[in-house]
Formats: C-alpha cells, sequence, structure tokens
C-alpha cells in the first residue's frame, strides 16, 4: 500500500459521497429523458412511471411494483395497506432511520423495538419471537446498510400468528437473501430513490413491491387519496405519487444499478485488504456479508470501540474525509418516543452499535487511490504504520453481481 503524503496540502478530498459524478457520466441522457417529460406534459404517474414499474417488478422478482412519493410514504402505505392503527404493535429494529418507525406512529399504532444482531446490525429474530403478543399486527425487519435480515427466521415467526411483514429495503434494492431478492421476502418491500441510495433519483421518490393482487390494488389507490375512479373514495389514503421527472431519471439509470453494485462491492473488498494490510483489523471492526446474502454495500460500516469513535470522525474530518454516524441515537432514546418509558440499557446492542460505528465512503466512483487515503487517515489516527507492513496475497475482486461471488467478497 502506499503511503499518502503527512503534508496536509497533499492530503486529497475524499466524500462521502458524490453524486456529481455519476451524474456527469450521464448527462446528456438524463437531460434528455427529463426534457422529454417537458415535451409532453405528463408529469405524475405518466408513461416513464409505468416503465419504471415494470421494470423494477421483474428486478425485485415480484407481479407488482407501485412508485409513491418517498421510502418514507411506502412505508406508511404498507402499513395502511394491513389497516395498522391504535391498539395495534410493529415490531422493528430501533437502530435504524426514523422513518421506519415514524410510520407506526403516525397511524396510531405503537413501535415496539427489538435489539439487533451485533455483526449484521439487522433485527435478531430471536429477539423478536420474545416480542410477539397478541397485539402484535405486522414486523419491519430493516435490511439495513444493504444487507437483507434473516427473513427465513422472520416469516417463520409471523405466518403463523398472520402477522404482516413489511420490509424496510430502502438502503437494499438489489440485496438477495438466499437468492431471492429484497422486497419479494416479506408481504410488502418499501424502496426509496433518495439520490445517495443505491438508485438514486434527482429528487425523492419511492417504490412499493407485493407478490398479492389485492394488496397491490389496494397499495394502487391508497396512493391516490383512496380513489378508485376519479372523485370516487373507497378508502382515506392520502397524496403519495411518483412524478415523471423522477421516474425518467430512473429509467435512465436502472441499466446501470448491477454494475454500481459490483463497484461498491469491489470497494468494500479493497477495504478490507488494505486495512488488514495496514495492521487495523484489531482497532476497528469490519463488516462481513452473510454466506447467505448478496450485499450491496449501500454503506461501509466499522466499529470503533473503546469510546474513540467520535474522535476518530473529528480526526478524518481534519483530513478532509467525509463520514457519518448512522445512527447516534437509537430510536427508543429519541425525546418523540419517551412516552413509551424505553429508558437506556434496555436494548444493549443497539446501544452499542450506536456508540461505535462509523460509515466511511464507498459509493461506487470511489477510486482505489481515495480509498487508500481513507485508510491512511485512520491509521495516522491509531499510529499504524502502513507503508512498512508486509501485504498479504492480494484477495482476487470478484464480478459481484451474482449472489455466488457477493458471498466471497
Amino acid at each position: 500500500m502506499k503511503p499518502v503524503a503527512e503534508d496536509p496540502s497533499n492530503w486529497p478530498e475524499v466524500p462521502l459521497f458524490d453524486t456529481l459524478r455519476q451524474q456527469a457520466a450521464l448527462r446528456d441522457e438524463l437531460f434528455a429523458a427529463l426534457a422529454k417529460v417537458c415535451d409532453t406534459g405528463r408529469y405524475v404517474l405518466g408513461p416513464d412511471c409505468v416503465e419504471l414499474e415494470k421494470s423494477l417488478a421483474a428486478y425485485c422478482q415480484v407481479p407488482h411494483a407501485l412508485g409513491c412519493a418517498s421510502g418514507s410514504d411506502a412505508l406508511l402505505l404498507a402499513l395502511m395497506a394491513y389497516d395498522i392503527g391504535p391498539g395495534d404493535e410493529v415490531l422493528m429494529p430501533s437502530y435504524t432511520f426514523f422513518a421506519t418507525a415514524g410510520a407506526a406512529w403516525r397511524l396510531g399504532a405503537k413501535p415496539v423495538f427489538v435489539d439487533i444482531d451485533p455483526v449484521t446490525y439487522n433485527i435478531n429474530p430471536a429477539k423478536i419471537a420474545a416480542a410477539v403478543t397478541p397485539r402484535t399486527k405486522a414486523i419491519i425487519p430493516v435490511h439495513l446498510y444493504g444487507q437483507c435480515a434473516d427473513m427465513t427466521a422472520i416469516n417463520a415467526i409471523a405466518r403463523p400468528h398472520k402477522i404482516a411483514v413489511i420490509e424496510d429495503a430502502c438502503q437494499a434494492i438489489g440485496a438477495e437473501f438466499d437468492g431471492r431478492r429484497a422486497g419479494c421476502l416479506g408481504d410488502v418491500g418499501c424502496f426509496s430513490f433518495y439520490p445517495t441510495k443505491n438508485l438514486g433519483g434527482v429528487g425523492d421518490g419511492g417504490l412499493m413491491t407485493c407478490l398479492a393482487d389485492e394488496v397491490a390494488a389496494k397499495l394502487r389507490i391508497l396512493r391516490v387519496h383512496g380513489e378508485r375512479q376519479r372523485y370516487h373514495h373507497q378508502l382515506v389514503g392520502f397524496n403519495s405519487r411518483l412524478d415523471s421527472l423522477q421516474a425518467a431519471a430512473l429509467n435512465v439509470k436502472l441499466p446501470h444499478l448491477d454494475r454500481w453494485t459490483a463497484q461498491r462491492a469491489t470497494n468494500a473488498a479493497r477495504y478490507t485488504e488494505l486495512f488488514t494490510q495496514a495492521g487495523l483489523a484489531d482497532c476497528i471492526g469490519l463488516p462481513t456479508a452473510s454466506q447467505r446474502c448478496r450485499h450491496v454495500w449501500n454503506q461501509y460500516i466499522v466499529r470503533v470501540p473503546g469510546g474513540k469513535r467520535d474522535a476518530l470522525r473529528e480526526h478524518l474530518t481534519t483530513r478532509k474525509i467525509g463520514t457519518q454516524i448512522y445512527y447516534p441515537v437509537p430510536l427508543h432514546l429519541q425525546e418523540c418516543f419517551a412516552s413509551l418509558g424505553i429508558g437506556p440499557g434496555s436494548l444493549p446492542e443497539t446501544e452499542r452499535a450506536a456508540k461505535e460505528t462509523l460509515a466511511l465512503p464507498i459509493f461506487p466512483e470511489l477510486t482505489a487511490d481515495e480509498q487508500r487515503a481513507v485508510v491512511a487517515g485512520v491509521a495516522s489516527f491509531f499510529g499504524a504504520q502502513t507503508s512498512q507492513r508486509q501485504a498479504p496475497p492480494r484477495p482476487k475482486f470478484l464480478d459481484a453481481t451474482s449472489p455466488s461471488n457477493a458471498k466471497q467478497l
């Protein structure tokens, strides 16, 4: 590994994510697609939306895919499709983005927070089983950071009790569990097209996938105020439609998704090599991919134990390296959920992850030199001599578009 000069003037700036690099490569095609929408004037749920829904249904291995305004709305609509409301309980992890719990809370349901597996950061099925009550009406497993939760175990718990399983796959488009895609593993899959997602738009957007015809029909009208026929409302829904400009941009990007996923997996493998070569594997915990999963690496998360996480982040910031903390305050300790009466210490693995985890840059266009700069920055914090260690055999960077190869990464 080549050392990065310690002269601050030579430190390269490494962003956590750079949407402009991806957009630049597709600029002309994107502008043409957006201009076509403007020329036709079909701005909401137009032909571009129909095309995207058809393509993503095939990609996610489901018969139905329905666009909506955001990943947050997808979660809300999914719960509404199963009539979740006051008195109902929804099991979910606390170590996740706020929208997972916010959707249940907005419907008057009670979020029941369940601890996570410390390796994958996903909800722990053993803890789910202990949390089920007669009031449990839904489980929302979050496929966090691009790796699927153990859906076989979760479905085995849910099915006998007729509990709906809503996949929060907002970070996991293209991820797989036992060869099946995220979005076809539960009753409804929810996706986000926020610009920093693996498939990101040029604004907000979302998608719902499902297997059952009757659920798809209900979701279809819920997203348009419960309207099946113009001005005739069978249900009380709300306005959550995918606009055609977003769909047009996503139609341009979708054919590149598997290549970008492969680049993310290559970057993850390279980080593992470089951190190991630098002797940092004992200083930070490196992420791993389950043998049953195709990990799509929405984030590359390291653990920094010993109360050093925030200091490391500050150190990397001085070196112009972008990082992020997902999520510094678990949901069960958020002020807005204080009425649930869940205090510190109740979810130990969740709380430990919130104190120790740090996201490093891993976007597809990240260069090898930028990754070396990130590793050198971490090494300088821990005082490792990155340029003087014997390098281990170089791993093969495999094509990660297939599940079998992704497992080896």
